[in-house]
């Protein structure tokens, strides 16, 4: 260990002495009341920190809010959620996702200034004869960083918004199909079910019709009827009688 690092280290321990359970507690909350998509506000830290400051800065904060160092009964939540947020912004792929909408953020509100300049003569012409200097300035302005925030907010919860509508959608089309294979199977059970005890019938029919056509006995009780043809009835009005002639 180098002796900037030695000397860090001190610093820290010296940092974390001094600091009453009263603050650890408010850091407790702060952390509970950040946004949740965005881990740079669990951090304290700005949208430009590299890689390193996150580390530095996660150690600082978790030490702090540590459930051994820190009676606050939330104190393990609080230490979770800087812990996640380290996670995300060490992995490449999803702290890319988040500068990404950092971007759109910016050129958002970049336009909307492009708009209100334009209503403000001086502001444009001093933003014109400092070649961008004057913007660049404005951006790194307390009120435009806040408004960034907000704008990041904005874009982080639409984005989250789509995508649990997206999952939803897939979730019940995949419930869906689901269904429908589940009702597909029952259907072709029944009829495999019914082909099979046909089947198993077919020796008893076609031996209870061989005996009907052989003997013109009616059939046992279980073996299959051959249909009863309609005779005259002579004790019915409806059957016509033949009539003899003289």
């Amino acid at each position: 260990m180098g002796s900037s690092e030695a000397d860090d280290d001190q610093l820290l321990k010296s940092f974390l002495a001094e600091v009453s359970e009263a603050e650890r507690d408010n850091e407790v909350l702060r952390i509970l009341g950040c946004f949740k998509l965005n881990p740079f506000e669990h951090l304290k830290l700005s949208f430009d920190s590299s890689v390193d400051e996150v580390k530095k800065q996660y150690r600082k904060l978790s030490l702090l809010v540590h459930p051994d160092k820190c009676k606050h009964p939330q104190a393990q939540e609080a230490f979770g959620a800087l812990a996640k947020a380290q996670q995300l912004l060490l992995d490449p792929q999803e702290r890319g996702y988040i500068l990404d909408q950092v971007t759109s953020a910016k050129e958002e509100l970049r336009a909307k200034r492009k708009k209100e300049l334009r209503k403000d003569s001086a502001s444009k012409i001093k933003s014109q004869v400092d070649e961008g200097k004057y913007e660049e300035q404005f951006e790194r302005s307390d009120e435009f960083q806040k408004q960034l925030i907000i704008k990041v907010r904005e874009i982080l919860t639409d984005k989250e918004w789509r995508r649990r509508k997206m999952q939803m959608r897939i979730s019940e089309e995949e419930g869906r199909l689901k269904k429908d294979e589940e009702e597909t199977k029952e259907m072709w059970k029944r009829k495999r079910e019914h082909e099979e005890k046909w089947e198993e019938t077919r020796d008893q029919r076609v031996s209870s019709w061989r005996d009907f056509m052989k003997t013109g006995k009616k059939a046992r009780k279980g073996e299959l009827k051959p249909p009863r043809l309609k005779t005259e009835d002579p004790n019915k009005s409806y059957v016509q009688r033949p009539v003899k002639r003289g």
